[in-house]
């Protein structure tokens, strides 16, 4: 199984243009995610695909491999398609965000196991939440799963309701698990859900994965111990230099 990692990664951001060539204790983050993928020893290979010339100059000034892609994607998972389209050699295609310098290598190792079982179309992974803060925080997406460890719905808001206690005791009696936006897919179905039209859940959302299971597609889900540090703002990096 050929496994091809691919960091989509945009200069234009609403909350924070110019993140991914951001400095984070001497190195750019794009860099940094670039070469926390590049130690996992289950990717063939690691791809930045991006839109600008000025992330895709500096990748290529570090020694990595980026590619240029359209301007007019919705998604870094549009990005990852248009890049995969073009590598037909690959089996499985990893989506790495690029907004999470220290991504552990297990984590996407994690990942890509899940196709392991032939089965599986979609892969993505999940952490249990520890902090009621987190539980309520519409910023951190929430995941339920079925028995058999895939996704059944990705939501903002703390789903289940626990009837008759305050939401301050819910993490007492269930187990909640946050979304972890790391992605992997089978080559074939990246190309089938990048076609599919937004969905109703999608835009109630604004969670792209809701597209993919209001359309029939399967979700299996990895769970992981380790935690991720995503830079969505200014203040989230500041809050990052203080850990």
């Amino acid at each position: 199984m050929k496994t091809l990692g691919i960091i989509p990664a945009r200069y234009a951001s609403t909350r924070f243009p110019g993140k991914p060539l951001v400095d984070i204790a001497g190195k750019s983050m794009i860099r940094r995610v670039y070469e926390q993928a590049k130690k996992c020893v289950h990717l063939s290979e690691v791809i930045v695909a991006t839109d600008d010339d000025r992330i895709f100059d500096h990748v290529a000034a570090f020694g990595g491999l980026a590619v240029m892609t359209s301007s007019d994607h919705q998604s870094g998972t549009d990005r990852c398609a248009e890049v995969a389209l073009k590598h037909p050699e690959y089996d499985v295609i990893i989506n790495i965000q690029g907004d999470e310098p220290y991504i552990d290598p297990e984590q996407i190792s994690k990942v890509i196991s899940c196709f392991n079982n032939e089965g599986t179309q979609i892969a993505t992974l999940i952490k249990k939440m520890q902090s009621v803060a987190e539980l309520l925080n519409f910023n951190s997406p929430k995941v339920i799963i079925n028995k058999r460890a895939e996704a059944i719905y990705f939501s903002r808001t703390a789903l289940p309701h626990v009837r008759g206690q305050e939401p301050k005791e819910w993490l007492s009696h269930f187990t909640y698990f946050k979304h972890i936006g790391i992605y992997g897919y089978r080559a074939d179905i990246l190309q089938q859900v990048t076609k599919l039209p937004v969905s109703s859940l999608e835009k109630a959302e604004s969670l792209e994965q809701l597209r993919w299971i209001e359309n029939g597609y399967k979700i299996k889900v990895a769970e992981t111990e380790l935690e991720t540090y995503a830079i969505d703002t200014p203040d989230d990096l500041e809050r990052l230099s203080d850990l």
